[in-house]
């Protein structure tokens, strides 16, 4: 990054952990208990960081679904501390998606990020590792940002999925820029920020608990330090250590 001038005509975001919050440990506590597990929301919340981590760091072998049964399955075992089944995750990831409207939050930074690089005319979307393009459309549109994004790119209806280059490409090529005019954002370094480098973006590491010193992958701490980023890119800059506020 930062090698010459480039013009920034598109910042594509991830979505859960970066613009919205879908944690809800007290209802994923209440689910577990359907499975007597009987957890608290600070031991779930510490595996979850955890596996999480863990799932970031290690070269992907599940896809879809089963990944996402296999996730929870480590995440409440580990939480309970002791084997949860592949049966007892699938049972729990099947409630927790028939849950009606359960809660998300719309990280503070994030409308005044998107109102900054709507009126520096940049261009919006999303590429999400999720169920499907229509339940991201649907979360953005609960959380009121939904017309901010003219692309929402989602594995679960591609077929592909982050880490892999090739979800980053259709959402770029669907908005008609090139790799290097695109920004990509996301709070995992492996499978938002290095994939995207890899795929030929420029991307950040939104780190929100870290010290923004980070530069493997470049780390900010706020997502109202992206357009700075932005213009600091076009200048032929690579990202500083930690925007200031």
């Amino acid at each position: 990054m930062g090698e010459g001038r480039c013009r920034i005509g598109a910042v594509l975001f991830d979505l859960g952990g970066t613009l919205l919050d879908e944690r809800d440990f007290n209802g994923w506590v209440d689910e577990a208990r359907h499975l007597f597990l009987d957890l608290t929301p600070e031991e779930l919340g510490s595996a979850y960081t955890e596996v999480e981590a863990e799932d970031d760091r290690r070269a992907p072998i599940l896809d879809g679904r089963t990944a996402h049964v296999e996730f929870w399955r480590q995440v409440l075992g580990r939480a309970a501390g002791r084997p949860v089944t592949e049966e007892q995750a699938a049972r729990f990831v099947d409630a927790c998606h028939a849950r009606r409207d359960p809660p998300i939050a719309l990280y503070s930074d994030v409308r005044r990020c998107l109102d900054q690089l709507q009126a520096m005319h940049r261009r919006l979307g999303i590429v999400s590792n999720s169920r499907s393009e229509a339940s991201v459309r649907r979360l953005l549109d609960r959380a009121g940002i939904l017309d901010y994004f003219e692309r929402v790119v989602s594995s679960g209806t591609e077929g592909v999925a982050k880490p892999d280059a090739e979800i980053f490409h259709r959402a770029i090529r669907r908005l008609g820029v090139a790799p290097a005019e695109t920004l990509y954002v996301g709070n995992l370094p492996r499978t938002d920020a290095r994939a995207a480098r890899a795929a030929g973006l420029h991307a950040v590491w939104l780190h929100r608990d870290g010290t923004g010193l980070g530069d493997d992958p470049p780390e900010i701490t706020s997502l109202l330090e992206v357009p700075l980023v932005v213009r600091q890119l076009e200048r032929g800059d690579a990202p500083t250590a930690a925007a200031p506020r």
